[in-house]
C-alpha cells in the first residue's frame, strides 16, 4: 500500500475590504495622516475663509478633497507597494534628490512644529484657563512619552483614533448648536456664489493644508513600518489612504458648517483676537469655548505627534546610527520646537509663513517623483507591478495643479526675503 499523496497547500487567505478597515494598525495610519493634517493652522484656515466666502467655501472643500484622493491614491500606493520610504524612492531615481526631500521634509515640518506647541498651549489656556506657556510645555512633554516610550508607541495607533474621533465628536456637536444653513452649504457647493479668484486661492491653500509638506507621507510611512506595505496589502493601502483623505474632510465641513452658522447670523468673529474660538463661544456660549479648546489641544498635540514622528522618518533610513537613536531624534524635534516657541513668546510669523509656501513646493517635487517612480520604474521599484494607466493620469493632472501652487509659493517665498 503506498504512501498517500501529500495534502494540497491551503489557498492563501486574502482579507476582505471590510476586515481591512478593522485593523488597528491600517486606522493608526489612516488617523496619523488625518490628524497630522488637523492641527492649528487648519482650524485657522477654515475659519478665514468661512468668514470670507460663507456658504460658497463648500465648494473649494469639495474641490480640494478631490484633488487630495488624487494626490494620496498615488503617493501612498506607490510608497506602500514598494515598501520603500519617499526619501529612498526618489534617491534611486534621481541621486540626491531624496536627500533635498528629506531637508525640505525637516524644515517645514520643524516650522509648522513651532505653531503646533503654541497651539497646544492655547488649547489648554481655552479649556482649563492654563498659561498657555506651562500648557506648550506639558503637551510637549505628553507627545515625547507617546512617542518614545515603547508601551505607549505600542498604543500610538489607538491614541490617534481617540483623538481623531474626539475632535469628530466635539466639531459636530458645535456645528449642530450653531445652526448652520445646511441646504444652502450643499447648493453652494455645485453652484459657489463667489469670485473664482477667491474659490481658487481658498481651494489650493487648503489643499497644501491637507495633502503638502509632511502630511500625505506621515500614514504611508506609518503603513510600512506597521509591515503592510508590498503587493499583497493593495486592497488595505487603497481603502486606508482614500478613508484617511475623507476622515480630514469630514472634520473640516464639520468645522465649516460649526462656523458657517455664526457668521450667517451676521457675527463679525474676524474682529476678534481669536475668530476660531469666537465662533465656538457664540455658537455655544462657555461650553462652546471650553469644547473649542479641547478641540484645538487634540488638533494641536495629534500635529505634533505626526509632524515629529514623519520628519524623523525622513532621516532615519540614511544611517543605521540614525534609526537606532530614533527616539532621541524625536525628543530633540520636539524639545526644539518648544524651545523656539517659549524663546520667542509666539509662532515666529515669517517662519510659518515661510513653511507654508514651502508646502506648496515640497507637494509637486514629492508627487512628481513618485509618479516618474510609477511610469518609468514599475518593474524595478514596485516589484514588477503594473501600475493603473487611470491613477497616472489623475496623478499628472493633481501635479500640474500643485506645480501652479509651487510657482505663487516661491513667489511667496521670494516676497519674505526683499
Amino acid at each position: 500500500m503506498g504512501d498517500k499523496p501529500p495534502a494540497p497547500a491551503p489557498a492563501p487567505i486574502r482579507p476582505r475590504l471590510g476586515r481591512v478597515a478593522l485593523s488597528s494598525g491600517l486606522l493608526g495610519a489612516m488617523f496619523l495622516m488625518a490628524t497630522s493634517a488637523v492641527g492649528p493652522g487648519f482650524i485657522t484656515q477654515t475659519t478665514t475663509f468661512t468668514a470670507q466666502l460663507g456658504a460658497a467655501f463648500a465648494f473649494a472643500i469639495l474641490v480640494s478633497i478631490l484633488v487630495d484622493i488624487a494626490v494620496q491614491l498615488n503617493i501612498w500606493r506607490v510608497i506602500g507597494v514598494s515598501n520603500t520610504r519617499a526619501q529612498d524612492l526618489a534617491n534611486k531615481v534621481l541621486p540626491g534628490a531624496g536627500y533635498l526631500l528629506a531637508a525640505l521634509i525637516v524644515f517645514g515640518g520643524l516650522v509648522f512644529n513651532i505653531g503646533n506647541i503654541a497651539g497646544t498651549g492655547l488649547g489648554l489656556d481655552a479649556m482649563i484657563g492654563l498659561d498657555p506657556r506651562v500648557g506648550a510645555i506639558i503637551s510637549a512633554a505628553v507627545a515625547i512619552v507617546i512617542l518614545a516610550v515603547k508601551q505607549l508607541g505600542v498604543a500610538l495607533d489607538r491614541i490617534l483614533v481617540v483623538l481623531g474621533v474626539l475632535m469628530i465628536a466635539l466639531t459636530a456637536y458645535v456645528a449642530f448648536a450653531s445652526n448652520p444653513p445646511v441646504g444652502e452649504a450643499l447648493r453652494q457647493s455645485v453652484l459657489p456664489e463667489a469670485a473664482s479668484s477667491d474659490l481658487f486661492l481658498a481651494t489650493i491653500t487648503i489643499i497644501g493644508g491637507t495633502v503638502g509638506g509632511y502630511i500625505t507621507y506621515a500614514g504611508a510611512h506609518r503603513l510600512i513600518e506597521q509591515g503592510r506595505g508590498g503587493r499583497e496589502n493593495i486592497a488595505a493601502i487603497t481603502q486606508t489612504s482614500v478613508t484617511g483623505i475623507i476622515v480630514t474632510g469630514l472634520i473640516r465641513v464639520l468645522l465649516f458648517l460649526a462656523i458657517l452658522g455664526v457668521v450667517s447670523g451676521g457675527v463679525a468673529i474676524m474682529d476678534s483676537p481669536n475668530p476660531s474660538a469666537e465662533a465656538f463661544h457664540q455658537a455655544a456660549g462657555e461650553v462652546g469655548m471650553r469644547l473649542f479648546g479641547m478641540i484645538m489641544w487634540a488638533a494641536a498635540v495629534s500635529s505634533v505627534i505626526g509632524a515629529s514622528y514623519t520628519s524623523v522618518s525622513f532621516v532615519t533610513t540614511f544611517s543605521p546610527w540614525l534609526e537606532r537613536h530614533k527616539g532621541k531624534l524625536v525628543t530633540g524635534f520636539i524639545g526644539i520646537s518648544l524651545a523656539i516657541y517659549l524663546i520667542s513668546g509666539q509662532a515666529p510669523v515669517t517662519l510659518l509663513v515661510m513653511a507654508g509656501a514651502l508646502n506648496g513646493v515640497i507637494l509637486p517635487v514629492g508627487l512628481g517623483l513618485l509618479l516618474w517612480v510609477a511610469a518609468r520604474h514599475s518593474r524595478t521599484l514596485l516589484d514588477g507591478y503594473r501600475y493603473p494607466r487611470w491613477l497616472i493620469v489623475i496623478g499628472v493632472a493633481a501635479w500640474l495643479l500643485t506645480a501652479y501652487m509651487a510657482v505663487n509659493s516661491l513667489s511667496g517665498i521670494a516676497a519674505l526675503w526683499q
